[in-house]
């Protein structure tokens, strides 16, 4: 079928029109308008059905304008604390430092607004590896200025309506850039395991998902983030993902060999300010009876 000029630069404008309208969404709508909540049900081996209990999952926020300001944290802190969680954990990655940033938000201000999420058992962070990467020291310190501990190779004994539980926080796995593609972490699973000292269930909080491989079958539920999603993801597949195993540990509820792991798609951006198909997200996690 012969083609017309006419039709042939009509369809090239509406291409061009249509790609140009994917690229303006990626690129301001969802990383910078977008919000939702994904919520998980689950009741994993070794954690009892008549234990209740809801955590919120923030991760990479990667605080800087345009699109993590501190008026849009302060919105995600107002949407965390309306699901009344019993527990907000924070899986590191605070601030941004991709290109095109146009403001940095202080580090007192993003951290005091980060202090504000309320949950009777409290608010827990863990360092990511842009943590690591730049300003390690003063991110740490801002952070537990405003109140929160910051755990790193860490176990607590938390107790939630009279039963315990515990919640363990590992160093990150890329802390130090050694060259190009190659990290050394300041994680230390076996250690932080041995911290526990009975038999109540345990929930594991890491920034990379990729120590998942090592997780044994004590551990609940591992919740890590640093992927974003691939930060592009359609139908179901994320091009790009910061991760030795690619698309296996990308994003969502992965369950292998019956252990469970939840990886957040985050809220913020990492090296390009882009996000398509996997919107700024807080995770919900409800564990215990999900009937």
């Amino acid at each position: 079928m012969k083609i017309s000029r006419r039709h042939f630069l009509t369809g090239t404008a509406g291409a061009i029109g249509g790609t140009a309208l994917v690229a303006s969404y990626a690129g301001a709508i969802e990383p910078g308008l977008r919000l939702v909540v994904t919520e998980y049900r689950l009741a994993p081996p070794g954690w009892p059905r008549d234990f209740p209990l809801k955590i919120a999952v923030i991760a990479d926020p990667h605080a800087a304008e345009p699109y993590m300001s501190a008026a849009r944290i302060e919105e995600i802190v107002a949407a965390t604390n309306a699901l009344a969680p019993d527990l907000v954990v924070l899986l590191g990655d605070f601030e941004g430092n991709y290109r095109l940033v146009t403001r940095a938000v202080p580090r007192k201000t993003w951290a005091g607004l980060w202090a504000q999420c309320r949950a009777p058992l409290g608010v827990r962070a863990i360092l990511g590896n842009h943590d690591w990467w730049y300003n390690h020291s003063p991110i740490r310190a801002a952070i537990e200025a405003a109140g929160i501990p910051v755990m790193e190779n860490e176990a607590v004994r938390l107790t939630h309506r009279g039963r315990p539980f515990w919640l363990l926080g590992l160093g990150d796995q890329i802390a130090y850039i050694r060259g190009p593609g190659h990290f050394e972490g300041v994680d230390d699973l076996p250690g932080t395991l041995a911290k526990v000292a009975d038999t109540a269930p345990v929930i594991l909080l890491a920034h990379e998902p990729d120590i998942f491989v090592k997780v044994p079958e004590q551990v609940s539920l591992t919740l890590a983030g640093h992927t974003h999603g691939g930060q592009i993801r359609l139908f179901g597949y994320s091009p790009i993902v910061p991760s030795r195993y690619g698309n296996r540990f990308a994003y969502g509820h992965i369950v292998e060999r019956g252990r469970h792991m939840i990886v957040s798609g985050g809220l913020g951006c990492s090296f390009i300010p882009v996000r398509l198909g996997v919107p700024p997200e807080i995770v919900l996690v409800r564990l215990g009876d999900v009937a």
